[in-house]
C-alpha cells in the first residue's frame, strides 16, 4: 500500500472544500464588481 494512503491528514469530503473555495472566490469577485460599479456610478 502507498505510504501516503496510510497517514491521511484530512478525512473530510473534497466536495465540501471545493464548494467553500468556490463560494469564497465568487463572493470576492462579486465584491470587486460591486465596488467597481459603485465607483463607475459615482464618477458620472
Amino acid at each position: 500500500m502507498n505510504p501516503f494512503e496510510e497517514n491521511v491528514q484530512s478525512k473530510r469530503n473534497d466536495a465540501i472544500d471545493s464548494g467553500v473555495g468556490f463560494g469564497v472566490s465568487f463572493v470576492f469577485f462579486a465584491l470587486i464588481f460591486i465596488i467597481a460599479t459603485v465607483i463607475d456610478y459615482a464618477a458620472l
